[in-house]
């Protein structure tokens, strides 16, 4: 897939008719979402509401519509029934989301820098035929320097490493100035380090009050690192704190026979089969 087709496809059409704001609407709220397909429902009423500065794990077992749902949040892929708001208003206008697609969805021979593609950000502001101003590179070097790769803004993608890339794609929503960033399996294939970095660009991210919904196949790292957790096969399982929702019942409910829970002297440990792609 062509790397504009998915990153622009969010951003070239914000130029027109900005979405405003609500100030007492909720930054997120997805009522009754469903899209079905002939094979059967991709998600099936997902209900759910997120507030200013949370951090959002969306975890659960192969095809359980993980991506669809962020594709959904996006306004990439329209819901059978149901609606998504972003402050008050359908999704398909707001400049403020920022979408990450998983890497293996993006042609990365693409013949663009990094700057490049932090300058794609800058978009959804700037219109699709007008050129970028001082202060619009100014805003990408600075978000180049926020995720330390000043040194590679002249760097084909291609050459970059999985880290780098995730850092990138940080880099071009914070010259966007996203307040919503959803990101699909975005440390699937990173090593411990560039995890750790990834995970401490976001924290930054959140300090600055931008709420962050991420997709993960690692059930112990979404109880470790983010504030609530959405446990999801294609219908909500369960949302709420890590404690609350990744128990037993729910784990099993939502991996049955896939899921193994061996008792230990700190609780049970889960083993699944979710190291495959998804979708």
């Amino acid at each position: 897939m062509a790397l504009f087709e998915e990153l622009q496809k969010t951003t070239e059409h914000l130029s027109k008719h900005r979405q405003p704001h609500h100030a007492d609407a909720p930054i997120l709220r997805a009522d009754n979402l469903s899209l079905q397909y002939q094979s059967g429902y991709a998600i099936d009423d997902i209900s759910f509401e997120l507030h200013t500065g949370e951090r959002l794990a969306v975890v659960g077992p192969n095809g359980a519509g993980k991506s669809t749902l962020l594709k959904i949040i996006a306004g990439v892929l329209t819901p059978t029934t149901g609606q998504v708001q972003i402050f008050g208003n359908a999704p398909s206008r707001h400049i403020c989301i920022a979408y990450v697609p998983q890497r293996n969805q993006i042609d990365w021979h693409f013949p663009v820098t990094v700057a490049d593609v932090v300058m794609m950000g800058r978009v959804g502001q700037l219109g699709l035929f007008r050129n970028p101003k001082a202060s619009d590179w100014e805003l990408v070097n600075g978000a180049l320097e926020i995720v330390r790769m000043t040194h590679l803004a002249k760097r084909q993608i291609s050459q970059l490493s999985g880290g780098q890339q995730q850092r990138m794609f940080i880099a071009r929503a914070l010259a966007q100035r996203a307040e919503l960033m959803l990101m699909d399996e975005p440390l699937t294939g990173l090593d411990v380090n560039s995890q750790e970095e990834v995970f401490n660009i976001l924290g930054k991210l959140q300090q600055q009050g931008v709420t962050v919904v991420v997709t993960l196949h690692d059930l112990q790292m979404a109880a470790e690192r983010f504030d609530r957790v959405m446990l999801l096969n294609h219908q909500m399982i369960s949302l709420g704190t890590p404690e609350s929702v990744l128990n037993p019942g729910n784990l099993l409910a939502a991996y049955g026979g896939h899921l193994h829970l061996i008792p230990t002297e700190d609780g049970a440990l889960a083993l699944g089969d979710t190291c495959c792609g998804e979708e």
